[in-house]
């Protein structure tokens, strides 16, 4: 019997796609809880040891609750608990997966800077980090998914920041897929993947771009009058 899983986050968490896209594809049930990150509740403040989401909370069959942090290590948990594992079974194909998994949460990273940069010259040094991020992921695809024919953690941690992309090309950004032939076809393969469209809500890209403009970044000038592509 699987425990009883709560995952708290907040809408617009990139982090918790990773946990959703996994537990979709696992079939592992789960209730999920947003917070305002703007307003952390006391009682998310007890239970989480770092004030970060997402943060899963799992009850088990005896009674016992047990609280799981960061989302790389959340993935894994659930992967873990249900039907064939997202990680290759050989030791070292396991640990490059991981490596990979890390080089993910390194391009979210990119991705804050890109958005957030307030001038050209913050903005363009921000473009040319995630440019080198996304040219040494063109590298590693084996196609159609990260590893090969499986869809992997790998995969699910890849579809949030590639969902970002997305959005940003859909109101007029640069497509910064042109010329990465492999991670433009894996980009599209994993957003029509049922388990990462569900990830998110159906009114996520004016969520995020909203976001992106209240923070009159320069990327925010570039998105300003644009409207989401048909």
């Amino acid at each position: 019997m699987l425990p009883k899983l709560r995952l708290i986050s907040h809408k617009l968490c990139p982090y918790v796609q990773r946990s959703i896209i996994v537990a979709t594809e696992k079939n592992v049930s789960f209730e999920r809880v947003d917070i305002d990150l703007s307003s952390k509740p006391a009682w998310f403040l007890a239970m989480s040891p770092t004030g970060k989401t997402p943060l899963l909370e799992v009850t088990t069959a005896e009674g016992r609750v047990a609280i799981v942090f960061e989302s790389a290590v959340i993935a894994e948990y659930l992967d873990e608990i249900s039907g064939a594992p997202l990680l290759p079974r050989d030791a070292l194909y396991r640990a490059r997966h991981r490596s990979w998994v890390e080089f993910a949460s390194l391009t979210l990273n990119s991705i804050g800077k890109f958005y957030a940069a307030l001038d050209r010259s913050s903005f363009e040094e921000a473009r040319s980090e995630l440019l080198g991020r996304l040219r040494q992921i063109e590298k590693e695809i084996e196609g159609p998914w990260f590893g090969g024919s499986r869809f992997g953690l790998v995969d699910a941690a890849f579809g949030p920041a590639l969902r970002y992309l997305e959005v940003f090309r859909a109101y007029g950004a640069e497509d910064l897929l042109t010329g990465l032939p492999k991670t433009a076809a894996w980009s599209r393969r994993l957003l029509e993947r049922r388990s990462v469209r569900a990830a998110v809500s159906s009114g996520y890209p004016e969520l995020l771009v909203d976001f992106v403009r209240r923070k009159n970044s320069y990327l925010a000038g570039m998105l300003r009058n644009q409207s989401l592509a048909a």
